[in-house]
């Protein structure tokens, strides 16, 4: 598998395998949204977050960058992969979301009507 480098501004600080774990199918292609791209989250082991940017371009190339825990989980929540959110190594991630959503209100209104 392929090694991505890990930017944390403009200095490399790492490099991680290419994943596209955060990616969904549309129903004709794996994607993140955007076509010929994907993305995918690992984690460092200094515990550090890292979003993997690939891309199927000619001339553009595979990058990853250092983000923190919100803008991890943000991502992962926008790929509708909740059950990243049960590997181990994202445990904190799961953690967080159960302290930063805001859930429903489960009572629901009588309809009278």
């Amino acid at each position: 598998m392929m090694s991505v480098n890990v930017y944390d501004g403009n200095d490399v600080v790492a490099r991680v395998k290419r994943s596209t774990n955060l990616d969904y199918w549309d129903g004709s292609n794996w994607t993140c949204g955007s076509t010929g791209r994907h993305k995918g989250l690992t984690r460092l082991k200094d515990g550090r977050y890292v979003l993997i940017h690939s891309t199927q371009w000619q001339g553009e190339q595979d990058h990853a960058e250092i983000i923190s825990a919100e803008e991890a989980l943000q991502e992962v929540l926008k790929s509708g992969d909740t059950d990243l959110l049960e590997e181990k190594r994202f445990a904190e991630l799961k953690e967080l979301s159960e302290s930063l959503l805001v859930e429903e209100d489960s009572e629901e209104e009588d309809d009278e009507s």
